[in-house]
């Protein structure tokens, strides 16, 4: 086994002590951020009340913790977040496999398709409550609109671009279109069918949360407004940092 020179040596030192600082600086910042938050609430410097501070946020998510209420919730808006995910995953892929077969079908639907998608999806939210009713359906519905109409429209132009001297061969060879979607189009389309669904988890989040703050009892959306209502600035927060953990 090759030795290390004494450069290389060097350059590895550098580089474990630049991660060093970075992460040294990082959790330094994060504490003194608490720290001042913590101060100033305690001095009253800042409203506590409005503010919250670290120390009621822990003492928040210890009795959120303790009669399990805040694994209700996260288990609830997970729950609904992934079967969100999967429906827009697959009502997607079917919807821009059936457009990119019918080029006739895609002219007719894509400037309806354009404007759905260019809908403000927390206005339909209400929308959906009178046509569902105020249930777990109406939270996945709701989920789902957030994703699902950018979904098919990126879906459809990616299958649109895959390169056409590869379909040509397809047909040269006797295939047919069916051969060319799954021999060329659907392989060629994979990373942007992954990039996707890393977008689409995040916007069936919001989706789904957008229908908790209207039509839920529980979940995260559910708790965020609760705890605004009775001013628990600290359950706000809790969820918030539910979120950035969690998805």
């Amino acid at each position: 086994m090759n030795e290390l020179s004494v450069e290389q040596k060097k350059f590895l030192h550098i580089q474990k002590r630049h991660r060093r600082v970075v992460g040294v600086s990082r959790v330094l910042i994060l504490l003194s951020f608490l720290f001042v938050w913590e101060f100033t609430a305690n001095t009253g410097i800042i409203d506590s009340f409005i503010f919250s501070c670290p120390s009621k946020i822990a003492l928040c998510f210890w009795e959120l913790t303790t009669d399990r209420t805040i694994f209700v919730h996260i288990g609830v808006t997970l729950y609904e977040t992934i079967i969100s995910f999967f429906l827009v995953i697959g009502i997607s892929i079917l919807a821009a496999i059936a457009l990119w077969f019918s080029r006739k079908l895609s002219e007719i639907l894509d400037p309806y398709m354009v404007v759905l998608n260019s809908l403000p999806k927390s206005a339909l939210a209400p929308l959906l409550i009178v046509w569902l009713g105020a249930n777990q359906t109406t939270i996945i519905v709701a989920g789902m609109s957030v994703a699902i109409f950018g979904s098919i429209l990126s879906l459809y132009t990616s299958f649109s671009s895959v390169d056409p001297e590869k379909i040509k061969l397809i047909y040269t060879l006797q295939g047919t279109r069916l051969h060319a979607m799954t021999k060329v189009v659907l392989p060629s389309s994979l990373p942007a069918i992954i990039n996707i669904m890393k977008v689409n988890i995040g916007l069936c989040l919001v989706g789904v949360i957008i229908g908790e703050f209207l039509a839920a009892r529980n979940g995260l959306g559910y708790l965020i407004i609760y705890s605004s209502q009775v001013f628990r600035c600290a359950g706000i927060l809790i969820s918030l940092l539910s979120f950035i953990f969690l998805f």
